[in-house]
């Protein structure tokens, strides 16, 4: 359970600092970083830093893709995280 809060925590801190990174690439007019690797970072994890990336710089938040999908992949991996929990109980 350890390796698992270690995990997430890992993604959820890089995955903020990522938007954190794009955003400021947004400001100045520097090549971005993909959705995609957005996305993909939140799979991996990162769900919750991408989504307080977005709350606290402002960034993506009018994207649909965004505001719709990245609390719908939290919901699954917070259901992923409580099948394991129980798993682990048993």
């Amino acid at each position: 359970m350890i390796a698992l809060l270690l995990y997430i925590t890992f993604w959820t801190v890089f995955s903020y600092a990522v938007m954190k990174a794009d955003k400021k690439r947004a400001q100045t007019g520097e090549r971005r970083i993909s959705e995609r690797t957005l996305f993909t970072f939140a799979w991996l994890g990162g769900s919750l830093g991408v989504w307080l990336g977005m709350k606290n710089f402002r960034h993506k938040t009018k994207k649909r893709r965004f505001f719709v999908g990245l609390p719908l992949i939290m919901i699954i991996q917070v259901i992923a995280i409580f099948i394991i929990f129980l798993s682990i109980e048993a």
